[in-house]
């Protein structure tokens, strides 16, 4: 009897490596790329806001929804209301109405002390209720004027806390000084979503080429075909300031640097 086909791990493209270019176009660029699938950065373009053109994109491009990642960045405060629960309430709608099953989310900031006494329990009984897996993503600590501060309650990286559910970023660990390779690898079950970019190690988000940074995207990737990641790997690629002809040829390099070593065995987990 033949051995089982190994599944092959879906790649996305999130829509924030295309920013400032619109969603619209993130489709188009992925479709024609190759990519599996698309993971939608909540943002100030409704089209991301709404289900129904996004709906639309997805059947013209072919191309499933595989993530919603909730307005909770610094940047998106004010988008969709001041309330957090509120923000991801509407995320977790959003992902039902797409067929998404993962919705992403940072850990609170030091200033929401009342959301994040009660964020652990609050995602689990969201989580539950709903049938999507919310996946809290780690972060990193923030420098102004070269010192590093703590940003996030209780810190940025929420494995030490009881989620069911992680976003695994190889950029945010390169920032926080992290290993990658070493976290991926405690993470278990628990590995929902894997956001990929490479860093270099400096104190700025980078997202990088995988590849062109000095983490261990190759290592991780392989790591998850030896485990039987059950996720999609999505690209978070800065390319903000590119032109399009510049923009599209780094995403197909990652996007060929990640199936790549997506095919190839590792070392064991």
């Amino acid at each position: 009897m033949p051995a089982p086909e190994m599944r092959r791990i879906p790649v996305h493209l999130s829509t924030s490596s295309v920013y400032p270019e619109g969603p619209g176009y993130a489709f188009d660029l992925a479709e024609r790329l190759g990519y599996d699938g698309i993971e939608v950065m909540v943002w100030s373009d409704e089209v991301t806001q709404e289900a129904k053109p996004l709906l639309a994109l997805s059947r013209l491009h072919r191309l499933p929804i595989g993530a919603i990642h909730a307005p909770t960045l610094l940047l998106s405060q004010r988008l969709w209301g001041w309330d957090p629960w509120g923000k991801i309430d509407r995320s977790l709608i959003l992902a039902q109405e797409v067929g998404a099953p993962v919705v992403v989310v940072h850990p609170p900031f030091r200033w929401q002390e009342r959301y994040a006494r009660g964020f652990v329990a609050g995602v689990a009984r969201r989580s539950a209720r709903s049938g999507i897996r919310i996946a809290v993503e780690n972060m990193f600590p923030w420098r102004v004027r070269g010192a590093s501060i703590q940003a996030y309650l209780p810190d940025h990286d929420p494995t030490d806390e009881d989620y069911e559910a992680i976003t695994f970023d190889i950029s945010h660990a390169g920032t926080a000084g992290q290993d990658a390779l070493s976290m991926v690898r405690g993470l278990g079950s628990r590995l929902a979503h894997v956001h990929l970019g490479d860093s270099t190690g400096t104190f700025k988000d980078e997202h990088l080429v995988p590849g062109r940074g000095t983490q261990r995207c190759a290592e991780v990737l392989r790591h998850l075909v030896d485990t039987g990641y059950p996720g999609v790997v999505s690209l978070e690629v800065g390319t903000r300031k590119m032109d399009r002809v510049q923009r599209e040829v780094d995403l197909e390099e990652a996007l060929t640097f990640t199936r790549r070593h997506l095919s190839e065995p590792g070392t064991g987990p």
